[in-house]
């Protein structure tokens, strides 16, 4: 099929009257740096590059679908944060985001500790040479082996989620003859402005004990009175995705309310507070999110403020950065399938993976950009739905964006700002292969996680 052999969908002119659609860029060969990466670009001769590396010789090498990591990019972003938040703070990389040992050991090496949330997490960190004292261990439902695998490697924290736990926590290290450090982790009751179901500080939901009906001051109450568990301090976790400072206003007067009874009943000032995460990142151009330093800045006064009210030393400030860190360094790569333009709507874009490598759009309703990246184009632009190829109606990468009319099957596109919980929540669904993970730095690529093969697949299929 030629270039212009398909009939195209809407016009943009046609998409602006539905006032559904903001208005297609000015120039659809443009890279917005506020979503990609730092070394992605395009070249004169058209050719988008990451790392110094042509992106279609990097799919002729590695396949598609297939997700590109910035190694520089992951490091400057970690060093940011490290930076900003100085000595008298902890910067702790949320694993969970995307974890891998190759990643594990840039943390090492720029400075970062690590939170896990998982033996899986716990078992990567310590292989790839994470100090135990550098990892807190998160999590709702811990099990027994878990714990005890955490307690026995000695990790610097267990951040306790229940009245459970912490009798649990408590056995396993008098059992090991040890004294754990532990959080205890609480809801504040904050309405975070995100998506339900990453809203994570409001009563009705599963993490944490909540502070509005006492529960919280019991659970430290039990832990002080157990000789087995060392409680450093306060942990709270609005939610993801987060732009707004105000929730973390809010949760730090009630934390440090907490800390101030915690106070005046035993005799007892904690000295850790930790804020979580969940900051947010730059998935199309409207976001705009805030930097290291500014979230730092604003952090720090939001707790000196409120300790200086209360008459409390400040305690030290811990923070969970995860997205916001491997977020904006990867995009996934993609090889377009089929195009079918519905008149009057939008065309529909198939490519060679979907839901099973990005579940983001389907489980959250996540907005993302998409670029075409191996040719510019001087067509108009066009409104698309990029899909999948599972046999799902919702199975939905970017759903709804503007690409050339002259697009076609064999181009590939590239959807920006993957490195966030689109490996980390990839599965087999209808047997797929999930991507492999490429770092690419300084004109170089390597393989970090490999691409999965069918022999993969069968050899866990005992039948």
């Amino acid at each position: 099929m030629s270039r212009s052999a398909h009939p195209a969908g809407p016009r943009h002119a046609d998409v602006l009257t539905e006032g559904h659609y903001s208005a297609p860029p000015a120039d659809l060969n443009a890279l917005d740096p506020k979503v990609w990466s730092h070394t992605v670009s395009r070249g004169e001769d058209g050719a988008v590059r990451v790392g110094g590396l042509e992106v279609s010789a990097l799919a002729e090498e590695f396949g598609t679908p297939a997700y590109f990591l910035d190694e520089s990019d992951f490091r400057e972003r970690a060093r940011a944060w490290r930076t900003a938040f100085g000595h008298d703070a902890d910067v702790f990389y949320a694993g969970k985001a995307f974890l891998s040992r190759a990643v594990v050991r840039w943390l090492h090496e720029e400075g970062l500790n690590l939170d896990v949330c998982s033996g899986g997490e716990l078992a990567t960190a310590l292989s790839a040479g994470m100090p135990a004292d550098r990892i807190a261990f998160h999590g709702n439902n811990k099990s027994t082996d878990e714990i005890r695998t955490a307690v026995e490697a000695g990790v610097g924290r267990i951040v306790l989620d229940s009245f459970q736990e912490i009798v649990r926590v408590a056995h396993i290290a008098q059992s090991l003859g040890r004294r754990q450090r532990v959080q205890i982790r609480v809801t504040v009751g904050v309405e975070a402005h995100t998506h339900e179901f990453i809203a994570t500080a409001h009563e009705d939901q599963k993490f944490g004990i909540a502070l509005a009906d006492g529960q919280a001051a019991e659970a430290v109450r039990r832990a002080l009175a157990l000789d087995a568990l060392e409680l450093v301090g306060i942990h709270s976790h609005i939610g993801s995705q987060i732009f707004d400072m105000a929730g973390f206003e809010v949760a730090a007067r009630r934390v440090v309310a907490l800390l101030a009874a915690v106070r005046d009943e035993h005799g007892v000032e904690l000295p850790e507070i930790d804020l979580g995460g969940g900051l947010g990142i730059a998935y199309t151009s409207d976001d705009d999110p805030r930097e290291p330093h500014e979230i730092a800045k604003a952090l720090s006064e939001i707790v000196t403020r409120e300790c200086e009210a209360a008459k409390l030393r400040t305690p030290r400030i811990s923070v969970e950065p995860g997205r916001a860190i491997v977020g904006p360094t990867a995009f996934t790569l993609y090889e377009v399938g089929t195009i079918k333009p519905l008149d009057g709507l939008r065309t529909y874009v198939s490519v060679d993976g979907g839901m099973s490598d990005n579940i983001r759009t389907a489980l959250y309703d996540a907005e993302y950009s998409v670029a075409l990246v191996s040719r510019t184009s001087e067509a108009e632009p066009m409104l698309v739905r990029v899909v999948g190829k599972h046999c799902e109606s919702g199975d939905i990468v970017v759903k709804d964006a503007f690409l050339p009319a002259d697009l076609a099957p064999g181009d590939l596109i590239a959807v920006p700002a993957t490195g966030a919980y689109c490996r980390s929540m990839a599965s087999n669904y209808n047997h797929a292969l999930r991507p492999p993970v490429v770092a690419v730095r300084d004109g170089a690529a390597r393989v970090i996680v490999r691409r999965e093969t069918e022999e993969d697949l069968l050899r866990l299929d005992v039948g």
